[in-house]
């Protein structure tokens, strides 16, 4: 089961948390591959899902990709990679 945090929505969004959640998993794996080492934490907020992939090991450098899925359309509004 997946959970979201929401903070200030008003409405419900049209792509499901899961569905926000496979669009950013397919686009990091094509680049991170391996994304076993994440942990993921996701929020809704007005702008759209964010999609937060943080190391679970604090002693290893780096970090994971970082997304803003539009709630309404599924595209990828933002997108940084941390490597």
């Amino acid at each position: 089961m997946t959970t979201a945090t929401t903070s200030g929505v008003s409405h419900v969004p049209s792509i499901t948390c899961d569905k926000a959640l496979e669009i950013a998993r397919l686009d990091a794996e094509k680049v991170y591959r391996d994304l076993s080492r994440y942990r993921i934490q996701i929020t809704v907020e007005p702008d759209g899902w964010h999609i937060e992939y943080w190391l679970k090991n604090p002693r290893v450098q780096g970090g994971g990709p970082h997304y803003i899925i539009d709630a309404t359309t599924g595209a990828i509004l933002s997108k940084t990679y941390y490597q």
